[in-house]
């Protein structure tokens, strides 16, 4: 076991030595000739071109910028506003109606019926069962129900679209059947 414990002691002193600076000396003098011999070779920037101004030819056009572009391009947004207005400002003037308060794709139409001789369809919201006529208002995109049949109740909404102008869109329930 003592022989062991010397071979590995001398086997580690061994092993530090050559890692000396004996050897770095080596090492630092191959550096220094790579460096003596390596010389870098940098290419030269290359003059920059010369600038030449052009003259504006679009003098004899109407001017981007003239009152009267701006004037137009106002009158136009105004049209166009007022149109958007005239749509949705009914809405906003009156009373909302309870069902109102849910999303379209939370109601579920489970069945219709006559009543005095009108059309109602019958629509599930939370658990809960709510009788809608035509003229009457659900979902929370301004949904107007326009018709009621046996299998389905169709509605206008009135929804921003991408560029945020207000347009009308369709849509419709149809009746569900009894999940077993």
């Amino acid at each position: 076991m003592r022989r062991t414990h010397a071979t590995v002691s001398l086997f580690a002193v061994t092993l530090l030595a050559g890692c000396g600076p004996a050897s770095e000396e080596g090492l630092q003098q191959w550096m220094q000739e790579q460096r003596n011999q390596t010389r870098p070779s940098v290419q030269p920037i290359p003059e920059p071109k010369q600038f030449t101004p052009q003259a504006y030819a679009q003098s004899g056009t109407v001017d981007p910028f003239s009152s009267q572009k701006l004037a137009q391009a106002l009158k136009s947004e105004s049209v166009q506003a007022s149109s958007n207005a005239a749509l949705i400002t009914p809405e906003l003037a009156r009373r909302k109606e309870p069902l109102e308060a849910f999303p379209l794709d939370s109601m579920k139409m489970v069945g219709s019926l006559i009543r005095e001789g009108q059309p109602v369809a019958l629509l599930r919201v939370d658990n809960l069962l709510y009788q809608v006529r035509k003229g009457n208002y659900i979902g929370q995109n301004y949904g107007r129900i326009t018709q009621i049949n046996e299998t389905e109740l169709a509605l206008r909404e009135i929804v921003q679209d991408a560029a945020g102008e207000w347009i009308e869109r369709t849509a419709t329930l149809q009746l569900q059947e009894r999940q077993k």
